[in-house]
């Protein structure tokens, strides 16, 4: 079979190759997966330029933490699923439910990754695909779909029909988020610095549209568009956004802090006056991955999927998820 790897020491593209392996056979609590499609993720590129956790990979890693196919094998105490399920990857392997477990993480040491043909994953990292969705839409849902679902419907403030959220940006969480909350009876504000990305936005339902190069206290200019104060703000910039999203978030709201785009200083001073929270975001875990997949059938949604690149073109996938175009989610079609 073949499979992209990251080689040991890798830093970049150049070190990201094709091999061919043998096909994996699944342990007793193993599923065995023909992967049909896989995504990109923020937290990939940092993988390939050994920025992630731990640095460069020590071993020729197989990267990528988001994919779908169809199980090709069992293990013999598996209970879950069967051969011909469509699946589709968790990203940590065995957070199963209740508070945030550090365990590995898919597409990064010590665990496999989804960018080949086949790939053995835990049982507990495996979750039925939403019967609406074709394997490249359920491929980017594992990380970036579980994220936003996490940061919307959790917390002090879920998602509740009417509530006002604001999103950052046009990339994979902040366009999921936008979906899901809009499915949910939300009015959504969002952010970016492309008038054309704001366009696309409002066609998908946004309701509020602020250009962060024209406004530089957008987070301000939020809080006055929303009458009844914003619920919920999903940060996907880091720490150098945070006090704008301070500002944005209303009395008793919440912000999903997701991002590590940016890096500054912040004190939580302006939450205290509004009764307002702050709380992390680890993606989630494989029940919050079911739970996700099954309003997305009831509510039949599509994820946005900006672009779709062959297997042999893994190295442009990368480099197109990198760029200032990006809107939405990047799929490499295996």
């Amino acid at each position: 079979m073949r499979s992209y790897v990251i080689r040991a020491g890798g830093s970049g593209l150049e070190d990201l190759v094709m091999v061919e392996g043998d096909e994996p056979v699944p342990g007793p609590r193993e599923v065995v997966i023909r992967v049909r499609a896989c995504s990109l993720n923020f937290r990939d590129q940092s993988v390939l330029t050994g920025n992630y956790f731990g640095g460069k990979v020590q071993a020729d890693q197989v990267p990528l933490s988001d994919g779908a196919g169809e199980v090709a094998a069992v293990g013999s105490e598996v209970t879950t699923c069967k051969a011909g399920d469509r699946v589709a990857s968790t990203f940590f392997t065995n957070w199963v439910e209740g508070p945030p477990r550090m365990n590995p993480a898919i597409g990064a040491p010590p665990a496999p990754g989804m960018l080949g043909e086949y790939v053995a994953l835990p049982e507990t990292a495996v979750v039925p695909m939403a019967a609406n969705l074709s394997f490249e839409e359920a491929a980017t849902l594992p990380c970036a779909g579980v994220t936003a679902w996490n940061g919307l419907v959790n917390g002090v403030a879920p998602l509740k029909p009417g509530q006002d959220v604001l999103l950052l940006g046009t990339g994979g969480v902040s366009i999921l988020a936008l979906q899901f909350a809009r499915a949910g009876g939300a009015r959504i504000l969002i952010t970016s610095s492309s008038e054309d990305k704001l366009a696309r936005a409002q066609g998908l339902g946004a309701a509020q549209l602020i250009n962060y190069r024209e406004v530089a206290e957008w987070g301000a200019e939020a809080a006055k568009r929303s009458p009844g104060g914003i619920g919920k703000v999903i940060e996907v910039g880091g720490f150098g956004t945070l006090p704008q999203s301070m500002q944005a978030v209303g009395f008793g709201g919440e912000i999903a802090m997701i991002g590590v785009l940016t890096r500054g200083e912040s004190t939580p001073h302006p939450l205290m006056f509004k009764g307002a929270s702050l709380r992390g975001i680890m993606v989630g875990s494989r029940e919050m991955a079911v739970q996700l997949n099954r309003a997305i059938e009831a509510s039949d949604i599509h994820p946005v999927i900006d672009r779709v690149f062959p297997f042999e073109e893994a190295a442009e996938a990368y480099r197109y998820q990198a760029s200032p175009e990006l809107f939405g989610k990047v799929v490499i079609s295996v």
